[in-house]
């Protein structure tokens, strides 16, 4: 049986909510740039050189292939086109295509719930629903291609913005190096393990406001702000942090030994860096953990969020940063020095080693591709769905569905049980799981209209005990719970967009 909570989902109707705002102006940016970035790669196909006319039956089957690739993308094009224009004028969410991948069946269900009380419109449809639907949808258009199957319409975008976080990056590198020095101090003082522990986790929670689900046209200077790092910083921003759960974190962690933490992971690019880093930190300096375990979502996925080839990739880029970062700042753009790029590629050895001896893993194989298939068929470790415990070497697709799945699903996380149970069980065998960014705490709270004081425990609903979990969130959604009365008060009167402005 499902949860049925005491409150109505946000939901577009309210016009001063966010939810509105969304449907009105953020998606139809989002549809926009996705219609952009497909025209371009249709431009690029029609300027593509002929192969040389000594292999020409391979040309001919060639060209005869670019031209398929693109009319699929002018036919791509011009679903997204009429999407956006139904969107813009409420029309009724039509039913997913049976594709071949995940949920269809699960979505379509719910539409026909949502029409017998007639909220199966852009504007009346429950948020959460709407937009896990909208990208769901999308997938679908590329899916039923024969030459966009694998295609991710946002990967350019994500690409490019982490190629502008280089200055952060080469600066977290830096910090990473100067702990070696301190190894001993820190085996030695739990004290000042804690304290690193804290800018570690901080780091990692302010990596989250880099999100481009939110901010589409982020300038250099917006997102160096957002990635700063360093004491001064972390201090400047204790005001801003709403609800603070280190020392609860610390003290769970603290009786763990050589256990296992999970990240539920958000955003790619400099998000996951910091995700890499923090696990990287509790693997390495403390005696705490000693596997973790990321979860990444099967297709593209609220614009930024982290698909399997997004985590390949991201090692990827740190282990050859010069081809990528730069130590750009707002006026200019410098290749790092040697030193930096020394630092750099340390910490990237190390997650890559990490990677290949089963420290980290994916909850899917190395070589998962979109919607779940393999791409390859790597000496990867990924995990069993026979143990919580275990991590083997494993090139089967079954894995990947069973653990993976649900995270693309239009539900609440306290119907994991109920939907997933064997990624329940798997989680229960986790000595914490990190759910990263403001989609994950949409989804651990249903997205309700709560009460802004009701406890984060009742607005987990059923999944509350299940396992120890930590939501690491900057604000970029109406739901917010947990929170002091008073400190409600203090922020409404200075900051009215406190629950949506990521600050």
């Amino acid at each position: 049986m499902v949860f049925q909570p005491p409150f109505p989902p946000y939901d577009p109707t309210d016009k001063s909510g966010f939810s509105y705002e969304t449907v009105a102006k953020r998606w139809p940016v989002i549809l926009t740039s996705i219609v952009d970035q497909l025209h371009r790669e249709n431009h690029d196909l029609h300027l593509r050189p002929p192969i040389d006319d000594s292999e020409s039956a391979h040309s001919e089957e060639e060209s005869l292939r670019v031209e398929a690739k693109i009319t699929e993308g002018k036919a791509i094009i011009e679903k997204v086109g009429k999407l956006k224009y139904e969107m813009a004028r409420d029309h009724v969410m039509e039913p997913i295509p049976m594709d071949g991948e995940p949920h269809v069946d699960f979505y379509n269900s719910e539409l026909e719930n949502l029409a017998k009380a007639s909220k199966d419109t852009w504007f009346k449809a429950p948020w959460l629903y709407a937009e896990c639907y909208l990208y769901r949808l999308l997938r679908s258009y590329f899916v039923q291609t024969t030459h966009w199957k694998d295609y991710d319409p946002f990967h350019a975008q994500k690409l490019d913005v982490f190629a502008k976080s280089g200055a952060s990056i080469y600066g977290i590198a830096k910090i990473m190096h100067e702990l070696e020095s301190e190894k001993g101090a820190l085996e030695s003082d739990p004290s000042t393990l804690k304290v690193f522990f804290q800018e570690m986790i901080q780091m990692c929670l302010w990596g989250n406001a880099t999100d481009l689900s939110l901010l589409t046209h982020m300038s250099l200077v917006d997102i160096e702000k957002l990635q700063s790092v360093g004491k001064e910083m972390q201090a400047a921003r204790k005001e801003f942090i709403m609800r603070d759960d280190q020392d609860k974190v610390w003290e769970h962690l603290t009786t763990v030994k050589n256990g296992r933490v999970d990240f539920v992971l958000d955003n790619a690019g400099f998000e996951l860096f910091t995700d890499l880093v923090l696990a990287d930190f509790l693997v390495t300096y403390t005696p705490y953990v000693s596997k973790v375990v990321f979860h990444p979502k099967l297709i593209p996925w609220f614009v930024s969020d982290v698909t399997p080839p997004d985590f390949n990739e991201t090692i990827a880029c740190l282990l050859r940063p010069t081809s990528l970062f730069t130590t750009s700042s707002s006026s200019s753009s410098l290749l790092p020095s040697p030193e930096q790029q020394q630092h750099l590629r340390k910490l990237a050895e190390r997650l890559r080693q990490y990677v290949s001896e089963g420290v980290f893993a994916m909850s899917v194989p190395g070589g998962t591709g979109l919607g779940g298939g393999l791409t390859t068929t790597p000496p990867t470790t990924a995990i069993t769905t026979t143990t919580t415990t275990t991590m083997v070497k494993t090139t089967t697709a079954a894995t990947t569905h069973s653990l993976a799945e649900f995270w693309t699903a239009p539900v609440p996380y306290w119907d994991i049980e109920t939907y997933d149970r064997e990624l329940w069980e798997f989680l229960r065998g986790s000595d914490l799981v990190v759910f990263k960014g403001d989609l994950n705490y949409r989804k651990l709270t249903g997205d309700i209209k709560w009460p802004s004081w009701t406890s984060f425990e009742e607005a987990l609903g059923p999944l509350a005990g299940s396992f120890p979990l930590l939501s690491l969130r900057t604000n970029k959604a109406d739901v917010a719970v947990g929170l002091d009365k008073e400190v409600l008060v203090q922020i409404e009167e200075k900051d009215a967009n406190w629950r949506v402005n990521g600050k």
